[in-house]
């Protein structure tokens, strides 16, 4: 690995730049003593107008220590409910203007979890790992009243994570939390009309109070949405409740608990499908129906249709250029076909598509203050969800999953004349239990043509409809026990060092119930069941009676024990003229789950289910004209350790290199600024190990054939690295640079701008097509009084024309999502 910054480009010009800013700042520095400052105190940065966008509020969603972001040796951000308020960000996509490194490539339109340094990250909840949510639902992060984005590693403290990075979401019922009480009763009403028919109301309600003679305070908050989509067939139709309430029970005890509960019912985007070149420079889509395969004429097109013909051709050891139309079955070819040209509204949804889902979340602590300076805090914390997920080409999927974990914070700070040291020491218990249905064999995008309503020539007979004919279908659960101990040691000569360390053991156990899978009969090339019962064979000519441990796909059951030791070390120095180096190294235990949360017995049977990742990260912080301006920069590499673990959904085996660069400025009252930059390279190991990555073969993989020929299937196979031989992930700009800029006019009146310019990128493996670089503009105007205000904001002001990949390492070729073009959204809100 090379961390020459001199060969590193991107970091040089970054670091320069932090370098510029850094001796202007002190320049013009005007406080010639702030320098003199403790270095073991934790910076309150307070500065008027600043919309909560400079890092001094404590924030314990890294460590644990409650450091600025500033002090912390670590690459992070905070986004205030201030700015997400003054910007109208309603989704995590828009996240991206103000947290580099956190562009994310769609799941199939759901805006679920970040992608963080090119990996799918993970979401918690007031510091505490939530269940997986690649796309089950779009995490409601306008009921939040801060967003902490960590970029790398979750802390030893909080158990094992992916290495990408996290999203830690801070309710806004957590006002009432902390041992903080309002002074009076406040709350707010706000309406959100928009774009296709959006229609959002909130209310909230918060204060102090008493339970007998008791110290307490509470804090509601209540979100319903009803819109509709840009996208064909699409609305949301969602209800969020959160509640939080705080008690002291004596001087040294004080309780907190709340929770949320977050009904959604929506559906997927796939987007566009029949992707080539042509149609995402032109819009020019080939149309044509596939010949029919409902031979019973019920509407619907079952497996066992399926089938009874070939659609779905595996070509391996051959090139792609190789390919011939002789390969490819006539039953694939499409009928009537013709061009069109397609509007962006125009996509993979049907009428009946549905995605619903139903998570609680709930959470009780117990903070106890020991007389000799002990704090001891216990965490119990509840989430369980509900999700189906329904897509007429052929797909489908069910959770019924929750999760229970409870962790002891021990915590103390020794304090001498020169040095601080803080302690934490945690064992926790977290235990998962799932159950999980997919079925995704048979699926196929491009049967329907999009200029037309779905009908029996695409629409697939789902197992979720009829309890049966799964692909995959999990029951079990899992139980962590771990130990973790964090240390924070800060001399006041700028010396500060983070350690930490964990030991996680894991028992597993995973059960399929094979009586509701699709199998094949001996011979068929479907997946069958041995004859005992015991295992799902890979059924290229084994014998369910005489078979091998090399026909064996899964086992019926499958149980096992893993354990492993994840560390994080770090060390910074603050110098006097405000800027801090810091370099951290760590290594994270993970865990290899798929979307419900579920193990696979496959996986837990062959030992992938646990894996290593490392992270290496060198960085510069500083803050200076009177901690008005922040700047930080970090350069990283990341990677996973055994290539054949992984989760092509949630947690793909790749190495990342990038850098990042991120600038906040309160110019004065008025104006506010930031500035981000994300340099990232995202390289799968697993492909680069085999040569090649299973991929849907796309019309654009194979421009010698008619594409027609392949639109009533899908071919699939191994797709060589010929044509991407870094191993390139795709769907990843390698370049996004962000600006953002808002103005108080001081008379009620204030605008803002975001700005985001990101590369061109490939929509998949092969490199075959390429979504071109674009810059998104927002733009908006508020006007407030004290108890009331109107603001006005425009998305996508210059009506740009821009993609992001859908699924990319396996379906980038097939299918992309065309983003929404110009809108406007407009909320009223009064507060008392």
């Amino acid at each position: 690995m090379t961390n020459n910054l001199f060969k590193n480009a991107p970091l040089a010009k970054a670091v320069a730049l932090a370098l510029a800013m850094a001796t202007t700042a002190q320049a013009f520095a005007q406080e010639p003593d702030a320098a003199n400052k403790k270095d073991n105190e934790i910076e309150k940065i307070q500065v008027t107008g600043s919309l909560g966008s400079l890092p001094g509020q404590d924030v314990e969603a890294v460590f644990g220590f409650g450091k600025s972001i500033l002090e912390t040796p670590r690459s992070a951000s905070t986004i205030s409910d201030e700015q997400m308020e003054r910007f109208a960000i309603s989704d995590i996509d828009e996240l991206v203007a103000f947290a580099p490194g956190t562009f994310t490539q769609s799941f199939f339109g759901v805006a679920g979890s970040l992608d963080v340094r090119g990996t799918p990250g993970e979401t918690y909840f007031r510091g505490v790992k939530r269940l997986d949510n690649p796309g089950n639902y779009p995490t409601p992060i306008g009921a939040s009243s801060r967003i902490d984005i960590v970029r790398g590693p979750a802390s030893p403290i909080y158990g094992p994570a992916k290495i990408g990075g996290y999203l830690n979401f801070n309710p806004k019922s957590a006002r009432a939390s902390g041992g903080q009480y309002l002074d009076k009763n406040t709350g707010a009403f706000s309406y959100t009309l928009g774009s296709w028919d959006k229609s959002v109301l909130t209310a909230e309600l918060g204060g102090p109070g008493t339970i007998g003679d008791k110290k307490s305070g509470f804090y509601v908050y209540g979100e319903v949405e009803n819109s509709g989509s840009y996208y064909d067939n699409t609305g949301t139709d969602q209800t969020v409740l959160q509640a939080s309430f705080n008690v002291d029970i004596t001087d040294n005890l004080r309780i907190e608990f709340g929770g949320m509960y977050h009904d959604y019912d929506g559906n997927q985007v796939a987007g566009w499908n029949r992707l080539t070149q042509d149609l995402v420079d032109n819009g020019t889509y080939i149309t044509g129906t596939a010949q029919p395969l409902d031979t019973n004429g019920d509407g619907s097109i079952s497996h066992q249709e399926y089938n009874a013909v070939n659609v779905n051709p595996f070509i391996a050891g051959v090139a792609l250029t190789d390919i011939t139309a002789d390969m490819i079955p006539e039953i694939m070819a499409l009928e009537n076909v013709g061009t069109a040209k397609l509007k962006g509204n125009q996509v993979l949804v049907a009428a009946d598509d549905e995605l619903k889902n139903t998570v609680n979340t709930l959470y009780f602590d117990v903070i106890y203050y020991t007389d000799s300076g002990w704090e001891v805090k216990n965490q119990l914390f509840y989430e369980g969800y509900k999700n189906n997920n329904e897509n007429a080409y052929g797909f489908a999927q069910y959770h019924d999953t929750w999760v229970v974990e409870d962790k002891i914070i021990f915590s103390n700070e020794y304090e001498t004349d020169g040095f601080l040291g803080q302690l934490q020491v945690s064992p926790s218990l977290r235990y998962t239990d799932f159950e999980h249905g997919e079925d995704w064999k048979n699926e196929y995008f491009d049967r329907r043509d999009l200029t037309m309503a779905s009908s029996a020539l695409d629409r697939r007979l789902l197992a979720t409809r009829i309890d049966d004919d799964y692909t995959e279908l999990y029951t079990g659960n899992y139980l962590d026990a771990g130990f973790g101990i964090m240390a924070d040691l800060t001399w006041d000569f700028g010396l500060n060092i983070v350690l930490g360390a964990r030991y996680d053991s894991i028992d597993m156990e995973s059960h399929t119930d094979a009586d509701k899978l699709l199998l094949g009969n001996y011979g068929s090339g479907f997946v069958i069941l041995s004859e005992d019962g015991k295992y799902l064979l890979n059924d290229f000519g084994a014998d369910p009676v005489n078979y091998t441990a090399a026909d064996i796909t899964a086992p019926i059951d499958a149980e096992d024990t893993v354990d492993g030791v994840s560390w994080n070390a770090s060390i910074s120095y603050k110098f006097d003229v405000g800027l801090i180096p810091y370099f951290t190294a760590a290594e994270q235990s993970t865990i290899i789950a798929g979307q419900g949360a579920e193990l696979k017995t496959g996986s837990v049977y062959s030992g992938n289910v646990f894996d290593t990742s490392t992270l290496t990260e060198f960085g510069l912080k500083g803050s200076f004209l009177e901690d008005t301006l922040y700047f930080a920069v970090s350069n990283y590499e990341q990677e996973r350790s055994d290539t054949k673990a992984q989760s092509t959904t949630l947690n793909n085996v790749t190495k990342t290199k990038g850098t990042e660069l991120e600038l906040r400025w309160v110019v004065s009252e008025a104006l506010v600024v930031s500035a981000g930059y994300t340099n990232v390279k995202v390289e799968n190991l697993t492909a680069l190990e085999d040569g090649n990555q299973y991929n849907f073969i796309g019309a654009g993989d194979v421009p010698q054939l008619d594409p027609s020929l392949l639109f009533g299937g899908v071919a699939g196979g191994p797709i060589s690295n010929t044509s991407n031989p870094e191993g390139r992930k795709a769907g990843i700009p390698e370049n996004i640079y962000s600006l953002t800029a808002t103005y108080d006019f001081q008379n009620g009146f204030s605008a803002n701008t975001s700005i985001i310019d990101v590369d061109s990128t490939y929509s998949g493996y092969s490199q075959a097509v390429e979504l071109p670089a674009y810059t998104l503009v927002n733009a908006g105007v508020m006007y407030q009084e004290e108890t009331w205000s109107v603001s006005f904001n425009i998305k996508n002001l210059t009506d740009e024309t821009y993609y992001r990949s859908n699924f990319p390492d396996l379906f980038g070729s097939s299918v992309v999502l065309p983003e929404l073009p110009r809108s406007y959204q407009a909320k009223f809100a009064y507060k008392f």
